[in-house]
């Protein structure tokens, strides 16, 4: 961490702020592979890992990528924005991740078979893929920013952008559905809090 003091999770978590307006700061690589190795450490369904994470850093690729997210600067200013990608296939990294499994013991490869013919059928439904495409990678995003915040980063998710532009431009395979773009970055400016509605209007107990 930069600080000098440990911050808790939560203390974390609540200076998250979305920040729109970023300085000229190149980022050491050193920052971006810990802020990268940490958004990987996030939770997935089966433990497919359903991300991919394409980084834009380069002022040419930045360029590019400007009018694609409707001209917001700040993909620009940022250090760098990191597209994060769901895995419409992600069933096909069940061999891999359950093979580990069998290897070390933890798993009988009879347990093994089940359970990937289980994955394997749920993916043959297209809205189930994408759901899941979706959730897992947002969770990873997530957990990105608050890795970001974690090193002294700010961020700002993007979901208005052209997404079949987006495709085109920057060549993804048909296999991931780009979900969010995400700037990170130096402050510029002191991000302001935002409202948050109390907890007795979004909680509920038991049922509704």
């Amino acid at each position: 961490m930069n600080n000098t003091t440990t911050k808790s999770a939560i203390e974390t978590m609540k200076e998250r702020h979305s920040v729109r307006k970023y300085t000229q700061y190149d980022m050491p690589q050193k920052d971006l592979q810990e802020i990268l190795e940490a958004t990987i450490t996030a939770p997935s369904s089966w433990n497919l890992q359903h991300w991919k994470f394409l980084v834009i850093q380069s002022d040419s690729q930045k360029e590019k990528l400007l009018p694609i997210a409707y001209n917001q600067q700040q993909v620009v200013d940022s250090s760098v924005t990191i597209a994060v990608l769901g895995d419409l296939e992600a069933n096909h990294n069940a061999e891999r991740v359950y093979g580990e499994v069998v290897n070390k013991g933890f798993m009988t490869p009879e347990v093994k078979e089940i359970l990937t013919n289980q994955i394997h059928g749920a993916y043959t439904n297209d809205q189930f893929a994408r759901d899941e495409a979706v959730m897992n990678a947002s969770l990873a995003s997530m957990q990105l920013m608050l890795a970001a915040k974690d090193k002294g980063y700010d961020t700002v998710p993007m979901g208005g952008f052209d997404k079949v532009a987006f495709r085109k431009e920057f060549n993804i395979p048909e296999r991931y559905v780009p979900i969010m773009l995400i700037s990170v970055g130096k402050a510029a400016a002191e991000a302001h809090g935002t409202l948050r509605f109390p907890l007795d209007e979004v909680v509920t107990y038991e049922t509704f």
